[in-house]
C-alpha cells in the first residue's frame, strides 16, 4: 500500500465523519439551536447585569417563569397538533379573575377558587375546539376573535369589581403559601410547571392519544385516513391549551392577590415567540414540550434583562418581533431542506483495498471459472413471482419461497405447477429454516425475525437485540435481516446486514461499505436475541456446519465467508476460510456430500473495486449524480459455487446466457436437485445434479423425517 492510500486509509477509516450525519437523524438534534440561544442568553445577560442570577433577584423571576412556562406547554400541544392558540392571553385574564373573585368578592375557599379558574379555561378552551375542531373554523382567525371578546369582557369586569376585590378582607393561608411559599427551594408555581412538563412530555411521547396530537399535526389527511378521530383531537389539544392558562391564571392571582388592565397583556405574543424559538414548528407535528421550556426561559430571560438594562417596551417588543421572525424563517429553512442536508452528509464512504482474485471467466482454467449448467434448469412459477429470495422445501417435499410483496408462496410437490398464498408478513420475507416442529423461519427486511406455524399463524420472534453503549443511532432495532439458519439445539443464527441502512438501501451500503454487519442469534427458551459478532461488511447467508459444531456466514461486499465457532476450544471466534473471491457471496446452505452450497448474487469489476479505494469520489457521486448512474456492484451475472469443510472450492455453476438464472442470492439442494431462487427473479430454478443423493434432504439432515 503507497502512503497515499495508506493516509486515505486513516482518513476514512478512522476518522468517524459519519457521526455528523448520524447525529443529524436524531430528533433531538431539532434542540440545538435553541439550546444554544438558551446558553448565549443566559450568559450574556448574567455577565452584563450584575446580581441577575442572585437568590433573591430568582425568586420572584422563577415564579413568573413557572406560571409562563405552563401557558407555554399548553400552547406547544396545540401548535404540535396543527394549530395556534391566540387567546391564551384572555383565558389567562378572566382564569385569574375568577380566582380572585371568588375567594376576596364571595369569600370562598381556596379549592372552589381554583375550580373556578380551572372551569373558565376549559370551557373558553373547549369553545376554541369545537370552533377549530368540529366546525373547522380558521384556528388564527377564530382564536383572533375570541381573544379580542375575552379581553374585552376581562376590561369589563375589571373596571367594575377591582375596587371590590381590593376592599375584601378575605385572608389564608393556603392561598399566600401557594403565591409566595417554596418547597425545597422551589416556588409551587415552578414544582407545577415541571409537573405539567413531564406529564405532557410522556403522554405525547408514549400513549396514544399523544401521538394521535402528532399524527395530526403532521398531516390530518392521513392521520383520519389511518382511522383517528381528527376532530375530536384538534378539540382536546384547545381544552387542554385553556387548561394550561386559567391554572397559570390561579398561580397569578395567589401571587399578586388580585387583576388589573395589565394581567396577561401581550402574553399571547410571548407564548407563541417562546413556543416558536425554542423550536416547535409552526406547521405542526414536530417539536417538544422540553422545546417550549427552552423557549421560555429564553424569552423571560430576554424581556426582564431588558428591562433591567434600562431598555423600554418598544425595544422590548422590537427584539422579541426580530426574535419570533428569526424563529420562523429557520423552521422554514429547515424543515424544507433538512433531507437535503442528511443526503450530502449521511453517506460516508470507506477507503478499502480489495485482494487479488482469481479468474471466473469460462475457459480460464481456476476453480471458479464459471460454466453455463444453470442454463439447463426447469423453471418453476414462471411469471407468478417477484423476488424469490431464498427457497427451502418442508418434509411433505413442498417447495416455499418469499416475494418482494411480503408473501410467502408454497408450490405443492410432486410437480410444483400449484401453487398458494401460504402466509403474508409484510415487508420483504429473506432468509428461511424449518424448525424441527415443522414451523417456518423467515428473516423479514426491515421488520425482524418471525416463524409461521404450520396452522399459518405468523409470530414475530425477534426485532432487536441489545443496543451498543457507544452508537449514536440506535443499533438495537434489526434494520436488514437476511438469512438465518437453526442449530441442532433449537437456537437461530441469523444475520443483520447493515445497521445503517434499511434493506431497500442495499445499494448504498454497498457503495459506503463500511463494516456495519453482524451475526446474532436467537434462543427460543428465553426469547432473548444477542449480537455475536459485529463489524462486517453485509453479512448475508449463513449456514449450520454438517457436524453442527461451527457455522459459515457470508461477508459479501468483502467477498470473504468466515466460520464461526459454537463449541471446541475456539468457541465464540471466527475465522475467514475463504477470501477474495470474485463474486459477491449470499446465502450459504448443505449438500449432500459433506460440502456447502454458496450463491454469488454479482461478480466484482475492476471498476468498482477500484472506486473502493477512493472514497471521495464516491461520495461526490452520491451527491452530484442522480441514483440510476452510480457506479453499483455488478448484481446482473452470478452463479453457485460450491465448497468444502477447509474452503476449498469443489465446484462452480453459471448461466453465462443470462436467461434462466443470471443472478443467484439462494440454492437448496433436495433429493437430488438444486432449487435456485433469485432476488430479482421471476422464477425458480430446478437442476438436476449429477451423481447427487436422491434422498438426501438438507431439513432431515438435521430434524428428521415427518413424525
Amino acid at each position: 500500500m503507497s502512503l497515499r492510500e495508506r493516509l486515505q486509509s486513516w482518513r476514512y477509516n478512522l476518522i468517524p465523519d459519519h457521526l455528523v450525519g448520524e447525529i443529524l437523524t436524531k430528533r433531538w438534534t431539532d434542540n440545538a439551536i435553541p439550546f444554544l440561544a438558551l446558553i448565549i442568553t443566559v450568559a450574556t445577560f448574567g455577565s452584563a447585569i450584575p446580581g441577575f442570577f442572585k437568590l433573591s433577584s430568582l425568586q420572584d423571576s422563577t415564579r413568573q417563569l413557572g406560571e409562563f412556562s405552563i401557558v407555554v406547554t399548553g400552547l406547544t400541544v396545540v401548535m404540535l397538533g396543527g394549530g395556534i392558540d391566540l387567546s391564551v392571553g384572555s383565558i389567562f385574564a378572566l382564569s385569574t379573575f375568577a380566582a380572585v373573585s371568588v375567594f376576596f368578592i364571595f369569600e370562598q375557599p381556596v379549592w372552589l377558587a381554583l375550580l373556578a379558574s380551572l372551569a373558565t379555561g376549559v370551557a373558553l378552551g373547549a369553545l376554541n375546539g369545537y370552533l377549530v375542531g368540529f366546525l373547522r373554523l380558521r384556528a388564527f382567525l377564530t382564536t383572533l376573535v375570541t381573544f379580542i371578546i375575552g379581553r374585552a369582557v376581562f376590561d369589563i369586569l375589571v373596571v367594575n369589581f377591582a375596587a371590590r376585590i381590593q376592599m375584601s378582607l378575605a385572608s389564608s393561608d393556603a392561598w399566600d403559601y401557594i403565591g409566595d411559599g417554596t418547597f425545597h427551594g422551589l416556588s409551587v408555581s415552578v414544582l407545577a410547571a415541571i409537573v405539567l412538563a413531564i406529564v405532557t412530555h410522556i403522554a405525547l411521547t408514549r400513549s396514544r392519544p399523544g401521538w394521535h396530537v402528532l399524527a395530526v399535526g403532521g398531516s390530518r389527511r392521513s392521520a383520519h385516513n389511518a382511522g383517528i378521530k381528527v376532530r375530536q383531537t384538534a378539540f382536546m389539544t384547545y381544552v387542554f391549551s385553556g387548561f394550561c392558562a386559567s391554572m397559570a391564571g390561579f398561580l397569578l392571582a395567589c401571587r399578586l392577590s388580585g387583576a388589573g388592565p395589565g394581567t396577561g397583556l401581550n402574553l399571547e405574543i410571548l407564548a407563541l415567540t417562546a413556543a416558536v424559538v425554542g423550536g416547535n414548528s409552526l406547521g405542526g407535528g414536530r417539536g417538544s414540550v422540553v422545546k417550549g421550556m427552552m423557549g421560555a426561559i429564553i424569552v423571560l430571560v430576554m424581556t426582564n434583562g431588558l428591562i433591567r438594562m434600562g431598555y423600554g417596551t418598544g425595544t422590548n417588543q422590537m427584539v422579541l418581533g426580530l426574535m419570533l421572525a428569526t424563529a420562523v424563517t429557520i423552521d422554514i429553512r429547515w424543515l424544507k431542506n433538512r433531507h437535503k442536508v442528511l443526503n450530502e452528509l449521511y453517506v460516508a464512504p470507506v477507503y478499502l483495498k480489495m485482494g487479488e482474485t482469481q479468474s471466473a471467466v469460462p475457459g480460464s482454467g481456476t476453480t471458479y471459472a464459471l460454466n453455463d449448467r444453470l442454463a439447463q434448469t426447469d423453471c418453476i412459477g414462471l411469471d407468478q413471482l417477484e423476488g424469490p429470495e431464498d427457497v427451502i422445501l418442508d418434509r411433505d417435499e413442498h417447495l416455499y419461497c418469499g416475494t418482494r410483496h411480503g408473501e410467502i408462496i408454497r408450490f405443492f410437490a410432486p410437480d410444483y405447477t400449484r401453487s398458494e398464498v401460504f402466509a403474508h408478513i409484510g415487508g420483504f420475507p429473506l432468509g428461511l429454516a424449518f424448525d424441527r416442529a415443522g414451523n417456518l423461519i423467515s428473516c423479514v427486511g426491515a421488520m425482524g425475525l418471525y416463524s409461521i406455524s404450520p396452522e399459518r399463524e405468523v409470530t414475530k420472534l425477534s426485532a432487536e437485540t441489545a443496543r451498543s453503549w457507544t452508537s449514536v443511532v440506535d443499533d438495537a432495532r434489526l434494520r436488514d435481516p437476511n438469512d438465518c439458519d437453526i442449530a441442532p439445539d433449537g437456537r437461530i443464527y441469523f444475520t443483520d446486514s447493515t445497521k445503517r441502512y434499511d434493506a431497500h438501501d442495499w445499494a448504498l451500503d454497498s457503495i459506503e461499505n463500511r463494516p456495519t454487519g453482524r451475526l446474532l442469534v436467537y434462543d427460543p427458551k428465553d426469547g432473548s436475541t444477542k449480537t455475536l459478532l459485529d463489524g462486517y461488511r453485509y453479512t448475508n447467508g449463513v449456514c449450520i456446519a454438517q457436524d453442527g459444531k461451527s457455522l459459515f456466514f457470508a461477508e459479501s461486499w468483502a467477498c470473504r465467508v468466515h466460520r464461526y465457532w459454537l463449541e471446541g476450544p475456539k468457541a465464540g471466534t471466527a475465522e475467514c476460510v475463504i477470501e477474495d473471491m470474485p463474486g459477491y457471496p449470499d446465502n450459504i446452505n448443505r449438500a449432500s456430500d459433506g460440502s456447502y452450497w454458496m450463491a454469488w448474487l454479482g461478480m466484482r469489476t475492476p471498476s468498482f473495486d477500484l472506486s473502493l479505494r477512493h472514497p471521495a469520489m464516491r461520495k461526490r457521486m452520491t451527491r452530484r449524480l442522480p441514483q440510476d448512474e452510480w457506479l453499483f456492484p455488478n448484481i446482473n451475472t452470478g452463479g453457485v459455487v460450491k465448497f468444502d469443510e477447509t474452503g476449498g472450492i469443489v465446484d462452480t455453476l453459471g448461466d453465462l446466457s443470462g436467461t434462466s438464472h443470471p443472478m443467484v442470492t439462494s440454492m437448496r439442494e433436495h433429493k437430488g436437485y438444486l432449487f435456485i431462487g433469485g432476488i430479482l427473479n421471476n422464477r425458480i430454478g430446478r437442476y438436476k445434479i449429477p451423481g447427487a443423493d436422491e434422498t438426501w434432504t438438507s431439513s432431515t439432515s438435521y430434524w428428521g423425517t415427518k413424525p
